[in-house]
């Protein structure tokens, strides 16, 4: 198979130059297996499991027997607190645990070079030279996506970009946490999820260049 070249724009939009994606991340396969594994886990890894519920013997009260056993016409009952009465126990309630789990490194990796193959088999995969914002200003990080044609977030409510950097500098950060239709990380701490929670991918070449050298091992 040949290696797949994509073309390399500035922030002005425009086409400055063509890079060639490494055959051993960029090979075309879609696991989507793989990827179904992978989201699986991560959003179970972010389930808190704080719900509780207490059992009859944890309610407070119900220590003296509401009345005799027999003679009364009554059903029989030895508590105030049992699931059957108001304030009683809760039966199989949800108690706090662990929703986490780990999938092999494998299957995580091979689930991480399926979501970018996927965005490439799309034409979701935009690659940026690089992104300098000297000033912590939304409308110079705008400009930058108007340039790109990704911010027409207005006609299109559901598109969503996802912006991987090799560096994060702080005036960046600043411009760029308030655009709504933006998610941003640094591109080798991506994860499968965020990837394909997100239409549209854009990548500057060092931060590509990351990535690859921890897929590729």
């Amino acid at each position: 198979m040949e290696a797949i070249t994509l073309p390399v724009y500035n922030a002005e939009g425009k086409e400055v130059d063509n890079i060639k994606l490494n055959l051993s991340v960029f090979d075309g396969v879609v696991n989507e297996a793989a990827i179904y594994q992978a989201v699986n886990a991560y959003r179970a890894n972010q389930r808190k499991g704080l719900a509780s519920t207490k059992t009859r013997g944890e309610v407070s009260g119900g220590g003296k027997k509401p009345w005799k056993q027999k003679g009364t016409g009554r059903a029989r009952v030895g508590s105030t607190r049992s699931p059957l009465w108001r304030h009683g126990g809760v039966v199989f309630g949800p108690h706090p645990r662990d929703f986490s789990y780990v999938i092999p490194s494998k299957i995580r990796s091979l689930a991480l070079k399926s979501s970018l193959n996927a965005k490439i088999k799309d034409n979701n995969l935009i690659i940026l030279d690089v992104l300098k914002i000297e000033k912590p200003k939304v409308k110079d990080a705008l400009k930058v996506f108007s340039n790109l044609k990704l911010n027409n977030h207005k006609s299109d409510k559901k598109l969503r970009v996802l912006l991987l950097l090799d560096k994060i500098s702080d005036s960046l950060r600043l411009a760029l946490r308030n655009i709504d239709f933006l998610d941003f990380n640094i591109a080798q701490d991506t994860n499968v999820y965020e990837v394909m929670a997100n239409r549209k991918l854009v990548i500057t070449k060092d931060g590509l260049t990351q990535l690859t050298n921890r897929l590729k091992k």
